[in-house]
């Protein structure tokens, strides 16, 4: 099972409390205000875009588990549309990988298609 799939699960609902909190012992972790968050999304329905566009508008990164649609449905080309059409606005990217996610990202982070091997 991938880092993905743990952070997404497979095919399941998951909650905030479903997240383990991993411990910062030993690092200099200040409580500041960081201007990028990574968020994690789950698109269901053509709605949940919206809130997606204000996370990437806001500079934030967004995964997006779409497992609820196929990549194929018209209703996901409507999503990927929206969303291409953001990134485009504030000179982000967007990358689908595999079949079950999307990451979108604000301007300043590009997202490199290149995998890291061993």
């Amino acid at each position: 099972m991938g880092l993905m799939s743990k952070i997404f699960g497979e095919g399941s609902s998951r909650q905030t409390e479903d997240y383990v909190e991993l411990s910062a012992d030993g690092l200099a972790v200040e409580d500041t205000n960081p201007d990028t968050e990574i968020r994690i999304a789950n698109i269901g329905e053509k709605t949940d875009v919206i809130d997606i566009k204000d996370e990437v508008y806001d500079g934030n990164i967004v995964l997006a588990d779409i497992t609820r649609h196929s990549t194929k449905d018209r209703t996901m080309e409507h999503i990927t549309d929206e969303l291409k059409q953001v990134v485009n606005e504030v000179g982000g990217d967007i990358v689908q990988k595999d079949d079950d996610q999307l990451i979108i990202t604000p301007s300043g982070v590009r997202i490199s298609r290149e995998r890291i091997d061993h």
